[in-house]
């Protein structure tokens, strides 16, 4: 049987994968674990439970309520909250457990669960195959005074809010910049603009109406085109795009141009090595960043340690290593020192305040990072299992990978959940990155087909 969890939680269509049953025996069984791993004996265990905007979450959110509440742990409603938002009040409120439920940037129908600890962390793997095995075991079921109690805690969110102004310190202002922050009508609807409001910038809201329905919809960082037109038409000095959950950002500079997580992260590893906070002088990132980050920090002598992709992975090395920095091409940005996870609005604010710090517009400090082409072809029905073996495939990886020396990747990876092999290829123009990316997809094909 497949694995439950996936890579952040366990995600699926609602209503359909993701049922109010399974939600229900999901909670209790992560209450029943994270009881056991944890000590209550002393005490009731505490739960957070939040939500991003979308209309599934409702009927989500009162399974799982019910499923924790049945199990004997108090749980506390803190409603629509984004994911980093929940992981920083899981430690700031003192909980055992959160809970979040939101699909981040995928589309509406879709919702997903995921769990937070003692400390706002992320579940290990051996944690979330306990709570898949515990689902369908008897357990025993508390009466009367030993039920769990359900408040409502609306005002949680302004904590967060307080604590990402923190995070740029007493003598940090924004006065004088003007901001376009689209909130993808999801979670950070109202804490990112308010974040930005209150550290003096004056904010734009783009996308910041959720009605249920409207989340990622053609909005947020997955799709920019409507930020670029409205930076472009109001003059502004900085596009912030997040997305559903916020715990991711891109963004746009004054002439509309992209500037993409790499970038992102280039930037703000150069500010804390500055400033001596950027640990080692080390940067994590996976193994889809561009060259053109790599040859940056090169250039400004950070070490770039690189991981699997998915910001979990990213997180591991940093907890591993005590690294301050880490991140992903798609946004997702982790700054230790304030937060557990990827925090869209929290990164957003330091790019900004690095514009105001140096005086140099976003894309003057984005130039930093010349990025190579980068192409990217998926080859389906094949072995991907055989990907990194075939002697054919692994010779054609490094002829290609011999002709292009130093103005090159070739990268073979293949997909966790689908019958196929991701061929990524960056060179120096687009015309020869796509080229090497078909003669290499034609090898995977004929070598791999299934």
């Amino acid at each position: 049987m497949a694995r439950l969890f996936g890579t952040d939680g366990v995600r699926g269509r609602a209503n359909r994968e993701l049922t109010a049953e399974l939600a229900l025996k999901l909670s209790v069984a992560a209450a029943l674990v994270l009881g056991e791993a944890g000590d209550f004996a002393e005490k009731r265990p505490k739960a957070l439970v939040a939500t991003d905007s979308r209309a599934s979450g409702e009927f989500l959110e009162a399974a799982v309520v019910a499923g924790l509440a049945s199990a004997g742990v108090d749980v506390v409603r803190l409603g629509v909250v984004p994911t980093p938002g929940m992981a920083y009040l899981v430690g700031q409120l003192g909980a055992d457990l959160g809970v979040m439920l939101s699909a981040s940037h995928n589309p509406m129908p879709d919702n997903g669960i995921k769990f937070f600890q003692t400390g706002g962390v992320k579940l290990d793997d051996d944690l979330e195959d306990l709570i898949e095995e515990r689902m369908d075991t008897p357990w025993a079921r508390p009466t009367g005074a030993g039920v769990g109690r359900v408040t409502t805690d609306a005002a949680a969110i302004e904590a967060y809010i307080a604590h990402l102004v923190a995070s740029l310190g007493p003598a940090a202002s924004l006065e004088g910049l003007k901001v376009v922050v689209d909130a993808a009508n999801g979670a950070a609807s109202v804490s990112g603009v308010a974040a930005f409001e209150a550290q003096g910038a004056t904010v734009i809201p783009l996308h910041s109406r959720p009605n249920g329905l409207n989340i990622n919809d053609n909005c947020g960082s997955t799709h920019l085109e409507s930020l670029q037109a409205a930076v472009i038409a109001t003059k502004a000095d900085l596009g912030i795009a997040l997305d559903g959950d916020a715990d991711r950002c891109l963004a746009v500079d004054a002439r509309g141009e992209v500037v993409d997580g790499d970038q992102i992260l280039a930037i703000l590893a150069i500010a804390m090595k500055a400033d001596h906070s950027l640990h080692s002088d080390t940067v994590v990132a996976t193994v889809m960043s561009n060259l053109g980050f790599h040859k940056a920090m090169k250039a400004q002598g950070i070490h770039v340690d690189v991981t699997k992709v998915g910001d979990r992975y990213v997180l591991e090395s940093m907890n591993a290593n005590g690294f301050t920095l880490g991140g992903e091409q798609s946004g997702h940005v982790i700054m230790s020192e304030f937060a557990t996870t990827g925090d869209g609005a929290l990164t957003a604010l330091h790019l900004a305040a690095q514009m105001v710090r140096t005086g140099q517009p976003l894309s003057e400090l984005a130039s930093v990072v010349t990025r190579f082409p980068q192409v990217l072809v998926n080859v389906p029905n094949v072995n991907k299992a055989r990907a990194g073996i075939d002697p054919v495939v692994n010779q054609a990886v490094t002829e290609e990978s011999r002709k292009l020396g130093d103005n090159g990747r070739v990268l073979l990876r293949p997909s966790g959940t689908e019958p196929l092999v991701r061929v990524m290829v960056e060179a120096p123009t687009g015309e020869e990155a796509e080229a090497i990316a078909a003669r290499l997809a034609d090898v995977v094909k004929d070598r791999l087909a299934l």
